[in-house]
Parts: structure tokens; C-alpha cells; sequence
């Protein structure tokens, strides 16, 4: 890879209206490079064309937890929803039903298959995959995103990393190995390195930069941040509970040290796409 390339990817775009507009307005004025899609978002049909207008990458944000109603009924998908027809509140929940073998692969995979569908019908070109709250760590969930990234020729799956040291950092761990040697399997490119995991939601100005410098100091040709833009004030927001400093990450997104730290770290900023163009050059056969 001759360049060094830094994808900036905000998720949960269609979530509500102030994290589309933050998240394009990250996207015009600061560092964000992309952003995954929440084809059950409430207000992805309002904020659509935005999206199509916006130089963004854009990525299939699969969601089988939130609490929403899936894309398909729950007659279609019976093993992904409750009584009252809603996907998972959390992956905790999410994670506790595939565990106990009470999520069948085959209504995840036609679950996803509408989304991702969904969202090409937008006219939205997809350069990624990945999943609401990260469940794609899951092997079950894996095997489905892998299978899904093949049929519909998408050329890349995130994958989440971690630093910590808690008990469940240390599972995240060995299912992102897993992950990684499973996206590796099926000739897909992965990131050096990944931001965002750890510090979801609170990614403000020194903490943004300080992971800039700890990811250029890795040495890898391509690294990614993982963030979540927002806007102070949105009651849907909060209603969520997750407690994210979301407008505190708008303010670092697109504070001008910001983009001079990414330059001084030896990066320039892409996407997803740009990171699976540079990994098809180096292939057997292939020539930049």
C-alpha cells in the first residue's frame, strides 16, 4: 500500500435526525469518511438523499437488536423478535438467545439480505459491512456477514477490536480473532488497527487525538475510528441510555488539529473501498 489510510466511520446513520445531520456535517466539514447504515432507522428515508449527495462511504449497519421491528415480519424472522414483534433491546439479550441456539441462522441471514436489499434500493452503493452493536463477533452472526459479503460482492467487514483488560474485553478479543481469521478465509481485507471499541462515546478532542497518534505510531498501511456523532439535546438520543458524549465527538470530528493530527500521524483519510482497492493491488496476479 504506497499510502498510509485512516477511515473515519460513524455509525447508526438513520438513527434520528440529529445524528444524519451530525454525521453529514462531520463528513463536510471535518474528518468522517464514512458511515454505517441503519436500514430499520427511523429517519433514514428523510435523511437519504443527504446521504447520496455526501462523498461519505457508505456500509450496511445489520441490525437484529435495538428494539425495533425488523424489516421483514415477524412471521418471516419468528426466531429474531418477541411477542410483541421487536428485535432485541441489547446485544446482551441478543447474545444470551444465540448462545441457547433460540436464533436461527437462516432467519438472521434473510433478515440482513433485506436490509443490505433495502439499502441498494435507496441507490446507495455499500463498501462495507458490519452490525448494530457489533454482534457480528458472534461465530453464528459471522458466518451469516461473511456469506452475505460474498453474495452481494461488498468488499469489506469492520472488525471490532479492544484494549481492554475487563472479562468481557477479554472475549471480545478472541471472538475479533476469530472474526479476522474468518474474514481472512474469504479473501477479504481487514485494518491494521481499529479505534473506537474502547472509547465508544466518548471520543472528545484529546482523546480522539491521542488515539490518532497511538495508531499512527502502530505502523499499519490502514487503520480505522469507529465514532458516534451527535446532537446535544436530542431526546432520542438520550432516551437510548447509552450515555455518549455525542456532541463532544462533533466538536473533535471536525476541529481543524484534528485533521492536522491525522496528516502529522502520516495517514491520509479514505474508506473502506479505498482500503479494499490498495489490498486487491498487492494480490497475486494484480499490478499498481
Amino acid at each position: 500500500m504506497s499510502e498510509r489510510v485512516l477511515v473515519v466511520n460513524a455509525d447508526d446513520f438513520g438513527l434520528t435526525s440529529g445524528v444524519d445531520r451530525a454525521i453529514l456535517r462531520c463528513g463536510a466539514d471535518g474528518i468522517v469518511t464514512s458511515t454505517s447504515v441503519l436500514a430499520t432507522g427511523p429517519t433514514l428515508a428523510d435523511s437519504v438523499s443527504g446521504l447520496r449527495a455526501s462523498a461519505l462511504g457508505i456500509g450496511a449497519h445489520l441490525s437484529a437488536v435495538g428494539g425495533a421491528p425488523p424489516l421483514l415480519s415477524a412471521r418471516e424472522v419468528p426466531s429474531l423478535v418477541d411477542r410483541h414483534g421487536r428485535l432485541p433491546g441489547s446485544w446482551r439479550v441478543f447474545v444470551g438467545r444465540a448462545g441457547r441456539g433460540a436464533i436461527d441462522p437462516d432467519d438472521l441471514e434473510r433478515e440482513f439480505a433485506a436490509q443490505i436489499e433495502s439499502l441498494i434500493g435507496a441507490d446507495l452503493s455499500l463498501t462495507h459491512l458490519d452490525t448494530h452493536q457489533n454482534i457480528h463477533l458472534w461465530p453464528s452472526v459471522a458466518r451469516v456477514v461473511v456469506c452475505l459479503a460474498r453474495r452481494y460482492d461488498i468488499g469489506f467487514i469492520r472488525i471490532p477490536r479492544t484494549n481492554g483488560r475487563s472479562p468481557i474485553a477479554m472475549g471480545v478479543r478472541i471472538l475479533s480473532g476469530r472474526l479476522t481469521r474468518r474474514v481472512g478465509g474469504a479473501a477479504l481485507p481487514t485494518t491494521g488497527a481499529t479505534v473506537g471499541l474502547d472509547e465508544a462515546g466518548a471520543l472528545h478532542e484529546t482523546a480522539l487525538h491521542s488515539a490518532i497518534g497511538r495508531l499512527g505510531a502502530s505502523g499499519v498501511d490502514a487503520a480505522d475510528i469507529v465514532c458516534h456523532p451527535g446532537e446535544a439535546g436530542d431526546a432520542e438520543l438520550e432516551a437510548t441510555g447509552w450515555g455518549f458524549a455525542w456532541a463532544d465527538e462533533v466538536a473533535a470530528l471536525t476541529s481543524p488539529a484534528t485533521s492536522e493530527a491525522v496528516r502529522a500521524a502520516g495517514f491520509r483519510l479514505g474508506t473502506y473501498a479505498d482500503v479494499t482497492r490498495a489490498e486487491s493491488t498487492l494480490r497475486p496476479g494484480n499490478h499498481s
